[in-house]
């Protein structure tokens, strides 16, 4: 760390500790059985799990807050955007403003819960006659004081549309970087909502997922010296930052202002880059909700239990479209996007 391109580095955990503008990175990977007739587990795979809180990872799967089909029912958010990265497996989405769809394998969606709103994000067994193997990342990035109460919407990344830069090193090995935000060697990303700290370009926010081949070399730009830049090591061997050694499942932060060379080991390994000028306001946060101040957490809950964020149009608390329904986006405003 002495040439001072490493400022920390830490151990990952459940959940990724992240730095301003972001707030926080939720890691799943589940190796869920063939679906029943309802998208769900077998009953008979579920006995002996704490249901509604299945957090522990038996069998190499959680139901976390679901009950037959895995994943997170209806729930309340505002003041913050989720980025949910989908590497592999289907995502199912309803919300309060009256939009649903089903993305995965690739796909991203970007969702602005501003002024509040309430989603699901059900995890839903479409394969009946195979495993169904869910790996996502799931980015809170804060929205800036003035984006608060923007209107909640959201905005499907599909896999096809999304850019992949392939660099070669000198000795032929590949970097592939999945470009979610920001720009890798005059490649821009798609454009993200409107309301997001990400759509002002001068904020360097970069959301990059990246594959290295073994002896693959990837260097990072100097960007700002007030940048905020977390490599997020999560599979893999080892990788060489500057001749520092760094084990698998670290978070290594690093100067934003120098460039970053990454060497990369023996074995294949992913990381995940989050990166952005901070906005430097002060963040309220309880729970679902991320303000700037605890008054503002309070009247956001207040608001809640007043109107529901619109209320909750679906009948159930843990809707999954058909099995057969594929990658769509159905908005509140009519538009379909079919993929």
């Amino acid at each position: 760390m002495a040439d001072g391109k490493i400022l920390g580095i830490q151990k990952l955990g459940f959940q990724w500790q992240a730095e301003d503008p972001f707030l926080v990175t939720m890691y799943h990977k589940d190796h869920y059985p063939a679906g029943n007739e309802e998208q769900g587990v077998d009953p008979a795979l579920l006995a002996g799990r704490n249901i509604g809180q299945d957090f522990e990872g038996r069998d190499g799967f959680r139901m976390y807050h679901g009950e037959s089909v895995p994943g997170f029912p209806a729930h309340p958010h505002k003041g913050f955007e989720t980025v949910t990265v989908v590497l592999e497996g289907a995502v199912d989405h309803f919300d309060s403003k009256g939009s649903y769809g089903r993305y995965g394998n690739g796909d991203v969606q970007w969702l602005t819960t501003g002024s509040g709103c309430q989603h699901t994000e059900m995890f839903p067994l479409v394969n009946s006659d195979k495993p169904n193997p869910l790996e996502l990342f799931q980015i809170w990035l804060n929205l800036p004081a003035k984006s608060k109460s923007a209107v909640p919407d959201y905005k499907m990344l599909w896999a096809e549309d999304i850019p992949v830069i392939e660099q070669k090193a000198a000795n032929g090995k590949t970097t592939t970087v999945r470009l979610v935000a920001g720009k890798v060697n005059g490649v821009e990303s798609l454009e993200p909502n409107s309301a997001s700290w990400a759509h002002d370009k001068e904020n360097h926010v970069g959301i990059m997922h990246i594959r290295m081949e073994p002896g693959a070399v990837f260097t990072l730009p100097a960007v700002s010296k007030t940048l905020n830049r977390n490599l997020y090591f999560y599979e893999g061997d080892a990788i060489q930052i500057n001749h520092e050694t760094i084990l698998t499942s670290h978070r290594v932060k690093l100067a934003g202002d120098q460039e970053v060379e990454i060497t990369n080991g023996a074995k294949e390994s992913f990381l995940l880059l989050l990166e952005g000028e901070p906005m430097n306001e002060p963040v309220a946060q309880y729970g679902p909700f991320v303000m700037n101040s605890k008054v503002e957490i309070q009247a956001a809950f207040e608001e809640f239990q007043r109107n529901q964020f619109g209320g909750w149009q679906w009948g159930r608390h843990d809707p999954v479209n058909e099995r057969n329904a594929g990658r769509f986006a159905h908005h509140w405003d009519g538009r379909v996007e079919k993929r």
